[in-house]
């Protein structure tokens, strides 16, 4: 069992718990992930790691389905049955260059490891963090603080630049030399953002986040489609270049259990409120 030490919640249905697990904090590197199973019947979920602290390794997760729902409701001092990791390949680095880290969303819990990382290794950092309004923003501070500079954009233009992480990534590959890019988010905003940066030839990495079981390459459900090949993003992501990926067949794939993810969600929300009797109710 491991313990959860602290838990907050960044913005809405975006919760941050920090977990006591020092095989993982021990090891993990930028750009990894862990699987949690919250009890013993529960679902695998992957999660990327997004800070390490001591013992204690950090998660960032939007509650969206069941599983993710009875996440954040534990509290600090409760625990969770199994925390495996660190897995997958950690974030390929560069030294001596400019690197660009932007996320979007609940995207950016993964920028603060991954920046942190590309500055120890010697490089100047560009952090660009984007979200619908600065009420989602999330980890400001934190990027602020490891990057050498940091750009802001807000959909609705509440805070920053108003607009999207692909202009402010537009206006710097017109105006200094880029070496290195990834791009964190949605899978529609990664296809998006990264179409930016083929045309200068910039190596750049996405983080994809694909259907997941074991995480261990066994069961093939995190197949995605790399430079026209069939890829298990568990072991050999979940860092992929991003002009080789097939952003299309990667969304299509993560809308195939849409309407069973809906069902368990519903059974979940009225089991806990006492609105549907039969016990408990699992993914």
């Amino acid at each position: 069992m491991y313990k959860i030490e602290e838990t907050t919640q960044l913005a809405d249905r975006v919760h941050q718990i920090w977990i006591r697990a020092p095989h993982v904090a021990h090891h993990a590197q930028a750009g990894q992930f862990v699987i949690i199973r919250i009890d013993e019947q529960g679902e695998r979920i992957p999660l990327t790691i997004s800070g390490v602290n001591g013992d204690l390794v950090r998660v960032i997760f939007m509650a969206v389905g069941k599983t993710t729902h009875h996440l954040a409701s534990l509290a600090a001092g409760e625990h969770v049955r199994d925390v495996a990791g660190p897995l997958g390949r950690p974030s390929e680095m560069i030294s001596g260059g400019t690197c660009v880290v932007i996320g979007g969303g609940v995207g950016v819990a993964s920028t603060p490891i991954i920046a942190k990382a590309a500055k120890d290794a010697g490089n100047h950092v560009i952090g660009i963090i984007g979200a619908r309004n600065a009420g989602l923003l999330i980890l400001e501070d934190e990027m602020r603080a490891v990057c050498d500079e940091l750009f802001i954009t807000t959909d609705d233009g509440s805070k920053g630049t108003h607009g999207f992480v692909s202009d402010v990534l537009k206006t710097l590959l017109a105006e200094r030399k880029l070496d290195l890019v990834w791009v964190i988010g949605p899978a529609i905003m990664m296809k998006v953002t990264s179409g930016v940066t083929q045309p200068f030839g910039v190596k750049t990495f996405v983080s994809l986040n694909p259907i997941m079981v074991d995480g261990s390459g066994m069961c093939g459900s995190c197949r995605v489609i790399v430079g026209g090949e069939t890829r298990f993003a568990c072991v050999d992501g979940p860092e992929f270049d991003a002009h080789q990926v097939d952003f299309n067949s990667l969304m299509a794939r993560q809308r195939v259990y849409t309407e069973e993810e809906k069902v368990a969600l519903e059974r979940h929300q009225a089991a806990h409120c006492g609105c549907e009797e039969g016990g408990n109710h699992h993914a």
